[in-house]
C-alpha cells in the first residue's frame, strides 16, 4: 500500500426511536497510511460543519482492535476492542459527552492494495444504550481505479 491513500468512511447508527433517522454518514478523503509493529495507521483531516478548524484524525488498527484519536476543535480517544466495553470522553466546542463503547466486532481485511475494517459496537451514555453502530473504513491507494465503495 502506498503512503498516500484514499480513505472511505461509512458510519451507521440505528436507534430504537421510530422517528429517528438511520441514514449513513459517509466521508471520502485523502490521507496517509503507515504500517509499523503489526499495526496499520491512518492519518487524515475532516472538516465538520460549523467549525472553522479541521479535526486531525489518527486511526490505529490491528486484528480485533481499533483506536480513533481526534484532535482539534473536537477531541477524543475511542478504543474499540472485540467483546470489551471502553469509556470515552468526546470533547466538543459545546461541552464534553461521556460515552461507553461496547464493541461486538472489529474485522480487518487486508489485500495488497486494499485495507477494509468493519467495526460493530453499541454506543451508550449514562449507562443507557443509545444506538447500535457500524463503522466501515476502506483504504485504497490514491489514484486507484477501484470504484466499489464496500463489497457485499
Amino acid at each position: 500500500m502506498t503512503k498516500e491513500v484514499l480513505i472511505h468512511l461509512k458510519g451507521m447508527q440505528t436507534t430504537d426511536d421510530p422517528h429517528g433517522s438511520d441514514e449513513p454518514l459517509e466521508l471520502i478523503t485523502v490521507g496517509e497510511y503507515y504500517y509499523r509493529n503489526n499495526t496499520h495507521y491512518l492519518l487524515y483531516e475532516e472538516q465538520m460543519e460549523g467549525l472553522d478548524e479541521p479535526i486531525h484524525n489518527l486511526v490505529k488498527i490491528r486484528p480485533g482492535h481499533m483506536e480513533v484519536r481526534k484532535k482539534g476543535p473536537v477531541q477524543t480517544n475511542m478504543v474499540f476492542e472485540t467483546e470489551k466495553q471502553n469509556m470515552a470522553c468526546y470533547q466538543t466546542p459545546y461541552g464534553p459527552i461521556q460515552m461507553d463503547i461496547t464493541t461486538t466486532g472489529v474485522n480487518l481485511g487486508e489485500e495488497e492494495e486494499l485495507l477494509e475494517i468493519k467495526t460493530e459496537y453499541v454506543l451508550g451514555m449514562n449507562g443507557q444504550k443509545v444506538a447500535d453502530c457500524q463503522m466501515h473504513i476502506r483504504v485504497t491507494p490514491k489514484g486507484s481505479k477501484e470504484t466499489t465503495f464496500f463489497r457485499a
